[in-house]
């Protein structure tokens, strides 16, 4: 058997770590083998070791790839806003576009119950910690609010809209409901920001 290079070796892991990051968020964690994986990728089974100790390993890579991503997409928003951040996030984040794109969409609301399940020694969960107080600090970037304290608890309560009905919009798609989630909660955040 041809040796493979090592240009094509860091390739391969790339694109492993690049279909990992979207099955993750579309399947779940645990709703992907390392053959469905590897498959994806188009690579056999047989060389994920030469990439990765383990799928744990893999798992927080790929998650910490759609993280990283997603603070990119956040950085696209806001060059392409002309004026208001945060309703152009909110409009974003919750539109059924982004409902519809699991696999490239916000990995905090795609991996939530996923990663609530891993055990505390599972590196995911720091990778997923990690995430969302960046994805706070963003929130907290955009605000008015000039009081520290203030300006953390309105965001909590931001986020917790945003993803929940995000969340909740993904679970009831297909329903009229989906779309009356997405909506109400796009009112409400703008709303109060106003």
């Amino acid at each position: 058997m041809a040796r493979v290079s090592k240009q094509q070796m860091a390739r391969n892991r790339e694109e492993i770590i690049q279909v990992s990051s979207q099955l993750f968020r579309e399947r779940g964690l645990n709703g992907v083998s390392v053959n469905d994986l590897m498959a994806a990728a188009g690579l056999t089974h047989g060389g994920f070791y030469g990439h990765f100790s383990s799928k744990d390993e893999l798992t927080a890579i790929a998650s910490r790839k759609a993280l990283d991503d997603s603070a990119s997409r956040w950085q696209e928003i806001r060059h392409q806003s002309q004026h208001d951040d945060f309703r152009t996030l909110v409009e974003a984040y919750l539109s059924p576009t982004h409902r519809d794109a699991a696999k490239d969409g916000c990995p905090i609301t795609a991996l939530a119950s996923d990663v609530a399940r891993e055990g505390d020694a599972k590196p995911v969960r720091d990778v997923y910690l990690e995430g969302v107080k960046a994805l706070l600090e963003r929130l907290e970037s955009v605000s008015d609010i000039q009081d520290a304290e203030p300006r953390r608890q309105h965001v909590l309560v931001q986020l917790s809209l945003l993803l929940g009905a995000l969340t909740l919009a993904r679970a009831t798609a297909g329903d009229a409901l989906s779309d009356a989630f997405l909506l109400s909660a796009k009112n409400a955040l703008i709303d109060a920001a106003v």
